[in-house]
């Protein structure tokens, strides 16, 4: 595919331009953008977005391929729960994936007080 897009810019006599040299190189990095940079950039925001939106609550799934459930969160730490009585401290940056789950509301401080009452 590219080598005909490169052969239909240059000249048939073999005598290259500058302009088709410089056509050629934009086409690929268009290309380039499209095809790798683009998405990757689109994946990366939508992980920083979902590290972001974890609560307590909150089942995950980390890089390491523990799962549990959030009982508390810091700025760049989180604290699981696997079960049995195992709670593990783990940084932000380790959560693979959230499944969701939430069974107790972030700031449920006072709210959830006054409900009980």
């Amino acid at each position: 595919m590219i080598n005909v897009i490169i052969q239909a810019a240059t000249p048939a006599a073999g005598q290259g331009s500058l302009s088709s040299l410089l056509f050629t190189f934009a086409l690929m990095g268009l290309v380039i953008y499209f095809l790798i940079l683009r998405p990757q950039s689109q994946q990366m925001k939508r992980h920083r977005e979902m590290l972001a939106s974890v609560t307590r609550g909150d089942t995950i799934v980390t890089t390491g391929g523990l799962i549990g459930k959030v009982t508390k969160v810091t700025d760049d730490e989180l604290t699981l729960d696997l079960g049995n009585g195992n709670k593990v401290k783990i940084i932000r940056s380790a959560i693979a994936q959230i499944q969701g789950g939430k069974s107790v509301a972030a700031n449920d401080t006072k709210d959830s007080k006054s409900k009980k009452k």
